[in-house]
């Protein structure tokens, strides 16, 4: 039998029992409707999760710091100090430093961004003739993504090195409760200790004090080694140009946990003492600017892993959430997977309902089956002919049920974004309907209408076109 004549047939048989066939068919409608619904549901939280959590700037984020010294090293980096959390032992067992020039070969490394040094400080600001003592932190200008600013007052830094701040509203409340908009154009005073290195020709009081003598055999410790610095009180004018209510990068950073935001390529241009002064004073060399930590913003997560990789061989100490990022997508792949199946539940049903539709068609259909066989139409040729009958159903059900899903997924987001809208919230979007669910479905519905009608088309092949013909 060819296939048009097999297309024909099998539309008149569907157009003779229009109701039953039109019955069987919506069923097949509503089942891969709460699919499509539960399904959509399922990917829309894992795109707004992810979302979420891409614009937090947690998972897109590879935290270098250096060893502390060659033992913890050694430890951390296996028996053999070939590997381990904290990458190969360099050769010669000495940590490496996280200075300005490895700093730029980790930007260098492809994928990252950018890489820069959490730097934060607790100083003087005074406003007017108020004065507060607040911790005060840098940050680069990718920052304006991340979520916290959706609400920001005021708008972001101009540029890299703008003299502008934007501060936390708990701080503008402290400077003015009735109003903490107000303080957006005000101009503060930031008061604050800068570290200025000492010059080798500066003298024997350059460095480190030189009242005891050095024991013999070994340098003097003053400043024709480089080693000391002085610490000179600056002051510098900033005008506050945003207000941002929640900390950036959901309070998970160091430089997020501040009161007073500024550009951060201005803040490492003020070269403000930190604690960590001390000891990088007496560790390496002192005219090279050293980092506790650098932040190495990856451009997509799904690199973070190698990133992490070519910084340990390096010599540093890396940490990401990476390994948080896999478990949530874990938890997603099951929520879709028994999402999946109670949709299924409802397709199942109407899957009993192509086999008893189709069944009853073998039994009132027995004369004609057994006129086709006599004509000289094979089993193959039958069982062909309800396949057909039933994959039309499942095609024409299936489009159907798409769209019935698709409707219920935008009544969600629209319950839901009014619900949100209701309580002062932003609306979100919970679920979604991506091609590949539309394929996914069509192409289940199909396979499902074909494996029902597995028995009754075999039942229709194995009629005796004698007895089928003679049958009343």
């Amino acid at each position: 039998m060819k296939l048009p004549d097999l297309v024909e047939m099998a539309a008149g048989n569907l157009r003779n029992s229009i109701l039953r066939n039109g019955l069987t068919t919506v069923g097949i409608s509503v089942g891969i409707a709460s699919l499509v619904a539960m399904l959509s549901l399922g990917v829309g939280l894992q795109q707004l999760a992810g979302q979420r959590l891409s614009r937090s700037g947690l998972f897109d984020t590879v935290v270098v710091s250096a060893w502390n010294d060659s033992r913890q090293m050694a430890r951390d980096s296996g028996p053999d100090g070939s590997g381990g959390p904290g990458g190969p032992l360099p050769p010669d067992g000495t940590p490496a430093v996280l200075n300005e020039q490895a700093r730029r070969k980790i930007e260098q490394i492809p994928s990252v961004i950018e890489a820069q040094p959490e730097i934060r400080f607790v100083s003087e600001v005074k406003i007017g003739d108020k004065s507060f003592i607040a911790s005060i932190a840098g940050l680069t200008l990718s920052a304006r993504e991340d979520e916290a600013f959706d609400t920001l007052q005021g708008g972001f830094f101009s540029g890299p090195q703008a003299p502008e701040a934007v501060v936390k509203l708990d701080f503008a409340q402290d400077w003015n409760k009735g109003d903490p908009a107000a303080m957006i154009g005000k101009e503060m005073v930031l008061r604050y200790a800068e570290r200025r290195g000492l010059a080798p020709e500066t003298g024997d009081n350059a460095g480190f004090s030189t009242e005891a003598a050095a024991p013999d055999g070994e340098a003097d410790a003053s400043g024709e080694d480089g080693y000391g610095f002085s610490v000179v009180r600056r002051e510098m004018a900033l005008r506050v140009v945003g207000v941002v209510e929640q900390n950036p990068f959901g309070g998970m950073r160091a430089s997020s946990r501040a009161r007073i935001y500024l550009p951060a390529v201005l803040v490492e241009s003020l070269n403000i003492m930190q604690a960590s002064d001390l000891r990088s004073a007496v560790q390496g060399d002192a005219s090279q600017k050293t980092y506790q930590s650098l932040m190495a913003r990856v451009s997509n997560p799904a690199h973070v892993a190698e990133v992490e990789s070519a910084i340990k061989q390096m010599g540093f100490r890396t940490f990401s959430i990476l390994d948080a990022a896999r478990s949530l997508q874990r938890f997603f792949v099951i929520l879709d997977l028994f999402l999946g199946i109670f949709g299924s539940m409802a397709l199942a049903v109407a899957s009993l309902g192509i086999v008893n539709t189709l069944v009853m068609a073998v039994l009132e259909r027995r004369r004609e089956i057994g006129i086709m066989k006599a004509l000289g139409a094979s089993d193959r040729d039958i069982r062909r002919l309800f396949f057909a009958e039933a994959g039309a159903m499942g095609l024409f059900g299936g489009f159907v049920g798409v769209g019935l899903g698709w409707g219920i997924s935008f009544a969600i987001n629209f319950g839901t974004a009014y619900y949100l809208r209701q309580r002062d919230f932003p609306p979100e979007t919970v679920t979604a309907v991506p091609w590949w669910l539309v394929g996914a479905a069509v192409g289940f519905a199909v396979m499902v209408s074909l494996a029902a009608g597995i028995y009754p088309a075999s039942r229709a092949a194995r009629l005796d076109p004698v007895e089928a013909i003679r049958y009343e």
